[in-house]
């Protein structure tokens, strides 16, 4: 009957969106799908798994010195399934697995005509205030957002892609020697992968710096060498203790804490390398500069990705022994209320928690 073909109609048109609607609080809601413009994809999201400034901003209401505005559709790590193609669009076709870019840039300005597209002066991320995020059944997207996910790559696992991303271009600032030593301060997600990466390119030591036991272990398994918990050693005095008053040649504050960063620079040798890759909640974090000075210090920050996709892709692909693990959890949409409080309060052993919102 005709009341009938309505509710089908509107039940094909309706999705669902996981709504941060005030601090610490998300809502199940209904939104319309609307098709894709031209040049759009349109994307059936399988797997969004949270980042660290999610959880920022649903602990915390902002990072960085950018603040929520309520009600938002944060998520920015996602993979899918391409399920419609706007006009003009080519070289993508329904059934296409894929991976997401959330930043979108504009190609015109300075920054990306000489392909430094993480500086876009006009770029346009998704999951930030008026640019809804992926913690909703389907997206539409520039078709230049949209990357081949290899079949080998589960949509849970792919979902690393971005941050392996961000850490491939903080490797940029780290060209250790074979041997070379390195402390990693923070064994988040981030963390891991970039203790992973710094296994891969053959460095000597490697220290995890991480309050929370689980992580610690997690940072062990990745390749640390020396596992050092905050709370019960000072990590800066220990490594200059362990190199011989040296310090280590490149340090990378993964964390972004409130000190994170000053223990970075004194646990580094003189001529050394500070790589910042952790975004702090805070506007401002303390920073002292006389060491720096006195250390001829060099201090780079790593400001998302550029030119670094596919490559995460490919080492996704390639060692999936490596990376997988740092997935631990699997939950779906409605559940995503548990899955922010488990990771606000580092319980049940999470590392990365995956959305399903088809699930």
């Amino acid at each position: 009957n005709a009341f009938g073909r309505s509710d089908q109609l509107s039940q094909r048109t309706l999705m669902r969106i996981a709504e941060l609607f005030d601090l610490r609080t998300f809502r199940i809601v209904k939104g319309s799908i609307e098709e894709p413009g031209p040049g759009e994809v349109q994307v059936r999201m399988e797997a969004v798994v949270i980042c660290g400034s999610d959880l920022h901003e649903f602990s915390e209401g902002g990072i960085g010195g950018r603040l929520c505005t309520y009600p938002m559709i944060i998520g920015h790590e996602p993979t899918g399934e391409v399920v419609k193609t706007g006009p003009g669009v080519t070289g993508c076709a329904p059934g296409d697995r894929a991976a997401i870019e959330p930043a979108v840039y504009c190609y015109r300005c300075e920054f990306c005509l000489s392909g430094c597209y993480n500086l876009c002066a006009n770029m346009r991320f998704y999951s930030s205030p008026g640019e809804p995020g992926f913690f909703r059944e389907y997206v539409n997207v520039p078709l230049e957002s949209v990357l081949r996910l290899p079949d080998q790559i589960g949509f849970a696992e792919g979902t690393l892609f971005e941050p392996l991303a961000v850490v491939l271009e903080s490797m940029k600032f780290v060209p250790l020697n074979p041997l070379g030593t390195a402390a990693v301060f923070g064994a988040g997600p981030i963390g891991l992968m970039t203790i992973v990466m710094l296994r891969m390119r053959r460095a000597g030591r490697i220290w995890a710096v991480e309050p929370v036991a689980h992580r610690r272990e997690m940072a062990k398994a990745a390749g640390a060498d020396v596992l050092l918990d905050p709370r019960e050693v000072d990590p800066a005095r220990q490594i200059l203790t362990d190199t011989g008053n040296r310090g280590v040649d490149v340090a990378i504050d993964c964390a972004a804490s409130e000190h994170s960063t000053n223990l970075c620079m004194d646990g580094l040798r003189s001529g050394g390398r500070l790589v910042i890759t952790g975004i702090p909640a805070r506007l401002e974090v303390p920073l002292n500069l006389h060491t720096a000075r006195r250390k001829g210090l060099a201090i780079y920050n790593t400001r998302r990705s550029n030119h670094t996709s596919h490559e995460a892709l490919e080492l996704l692909a390639r060692h999936p022994a490596l990376f997988h693990p740092i997935v631990t959890h699997t939950l779906p949409l409605d559940r995503i209320q548990r899955a922010f409080e488990m990771l606000e309060q580092y319980s049940d052993g999470a590392g990365k928690v995956v959305i399903r919102p088809q699930a």
